[in-house]
């Protein structure tokens, strides 16, 4: 039997004329497949563009903000629990839904966009950061910058009026719960004139960066606020933060994963327009002459921060620049003169115990129906019976009578220490 007699005996047979069938339909199914994921690629590497957003880039949570407003019907969210604290002290469960890793289409400006939000394999931190991937059409990619522009304004929109706290977390700063109401400055009493000095100095640090430039001097300022606890220095600085419109980047030195090349880099990429606070500087180190010498141990702190480190993140050869860094501490005494020197500490301000004016400015706050003669005999009656009263100690004792004025100056002697 020939070669073609074989083929005519196989063609005859009905068995494989089905088997042929059936494998034709399938071959050409697979091509189809194939093709389609071919024609796709080439689709998308042709006629579409992706715009991949990090989550430490700035604009990832305002992306973020926006998408959570216009993917009202996705399938995959994620649960972001919170809780807001009122004025009146009462605490509000608040649940915020994002949307989660994975695909996610939504329908806007008369087009679909496709936003797919994914992790990092390569975890630097706890957090693994999230990506967020934004695909159109390759003719349309200047609908990137809108997208980008309107994601801001929706984002800054939220925080108008507000001062953002920022901690860090990792080797980036992240939004600390949410965005509190803009403190008055006339709501923290300070000593006659001080608080106007240092708002004074620091709004001319801001407007005057060529100044330090043509003199070649870093373009940075560090200040120290010093004194008992409970007068007023956390306090002036939140409200300072609301005076000019900053956020506040709050880092604790006693972090025990605070190493010294972290904080110089957190210090170098705090966001703009920002205000660093060390509260409580001396918590984390103390002066070298007040350490016994059999114990130098003791002087290098509790985590992995050196204090070689923390001097030179302020004021050596590699700290950063455009920044401003308050520091807080109740004992001037326990730091290390090298850490106050000029070009790290630039300003120095006691805030000390309630003075006349201060009390009779605070009565007149608490009570504004109330003359500027009663507001007198109030301060030399609270003078006379405590020798130093912490602006903490004044605030308390007005919240216990807020509505019972002779209540508050018949009861000045019973003030909580």
């Amino acid at each position: 039997m020939t070669l073609s007699d074989f083929i005519g005996a196989l063609k005859d047979n009905p068995y494989f004329g089905a088997g042929f069938g059936l494998v034709g339909i399938g071959t050409a199914l697979a091509v189809a497949r194939k093709g389609a994921q071919v024609g796709m690629i080439f689709f998308r590497r042709h006629y579409m563009i992706t715009l991949e957003v990090p989550s430490r880039d700035k604009s990832y949570h305002w992306l973020l903000s926006w998408i959570t407003k216009h993917a009202k019907h996705t399938q995959h969210l994620s649960v972001e629990t919170s809780y807001m604290q009122h004025e009146s002290g009462r605490v509000h469960t608040q649940f915020d839904f994002h949307p989660s890793p994975g695909n996610h289409i939504i329908w806007y400006g008369r087009k679909w966009i496709r936003v797919e939000r994914t992790r990092e394999k390569q975890m630097v931190d706890l957090r693994p950061p999230n990506i967020l991937q934004h695909t159109s059409r390759r003719y349309e990619q200047l609908d990137f910058l809108n997208f980008s522009k309107i994601s801001r304004e929706l984002a800054l929109k939220q925080e108008e009026g507000r001062t953002v706290m920022y901690t860090a977390l990792g080797a980036e700063w992240r939004p600390f719960g949410f965005p509190r109401r803009r403190r008055p400055l006339s709501s923290v009493v300070l000593e006659n004139g001080l608080a106007e000095r240092i708002v004074d100095d620091v709004k001319e640090f801001i407007g005057n960066p060529k100044w330090y430039t043509d003199r070649g001097i870093p373009y940075r300022r560090g200040y120290l606020l010093y004194g008992p606890p409970g007068c007023g220095k956390s306090s002036f600085i939140t409200a300072l933060a609301g005076e000019l419109g900053y956020s506040i980047c709050l880092m604790s030195l006693s972090d025990r994963s605070l190493s010294d090349d972290r904080l110089n880099h957190l210090l170098s990429v705090a966001p703009q327009q920002s205000i660093i606070l060390l509260e409580d500087v001396d918590a984390a180190f103390v002066s070298r002459e007040l350490l016994p010498t059999e114990t130098p141990l003791a002087y290098q702190g509790m985590g992995r921060l050196t204090f070689s480190g923390l001097l030179n993140a302020l004021g050596g050869v590699a700290s950063s620049e455009a920044r401003n860094v308050f520091m807080t501490t109740n004992f001037i005494e326990r730091l290390d003169p090298a850490l106050v020197r000029p070009g790290r500490v630039d300003l120095k301000q006691y805030v000390g115990h309630c003075s006349h004016w201060q009390l009779t400015q605070m009565f007149r706050r608490f009570y504004p129906q109330e003359s500027a003669a009663g507001a007198e005999r109030f301060a030399e009656q609270a003078l006379t019976a405590h020798t130093e009263l912490s602006a903490a100690q004044v605030q308390g004792h007005f919240m216990l009578y807020k509505t019972d004025l002779a209540g508050s100056i018949k009861n000045i002697a019973e003030m909580k220490e």
